[in-house]
């Protein structure tokens, strides 16, 4: 238990530096309280009409596709490091994996989630 003495003298020691910086800025802070430093600020302009926009679904779909097939990759890049140790069962496994990802992306693009219009 000796040994976590100086682990814990370091993270009291961080609090306590933190709480001195927040404190500080807090009392020797330059204070604005106008009405211009209050309003929303996006881009220096005032906005026009509502806000709040709705997006096209394909927009989504397409995020989560790119997601899907790149993580799947990362799994191809670990197996192609150690595939000379696998041998014919990892190899085998490997193409079952990508012929279900190929299938995958020739559903995707039949479906038509590819295209925009």
């Amino acid at each position: 238990m000796t040994n976590y003495i100086p682990v814990l003298i370091i993270i009291i020691f961080a609090f306590l530096i933190a709480a001195l910086i927040v404190g500080a800025s807090s009392i020797l802070g330059h204070k604005i309280s106008k009405k211009t430093k209050l309003d929303t600020y996006e881009c220096g302009m005032k906005t026009i009409g509502p806000t709040r926009m709705k997006m096209n679904i394909r927009y989504y779909l397409t995020a989560m596709l790119f997601l899907i097939f790149d993580i799947e990759v990362m799994f191809l890049y670990p197996w192609a490091l150690v595939t000379g140790n696998l041998g014919m069962f990892g190899f085998l496994e490997m193409l079952v994996f990508v012929i279900i990802l190929l299938v995958g992306y020739v559903y995707v693009w039949k479906k038509g989630a590819l295209e925009w219009e």
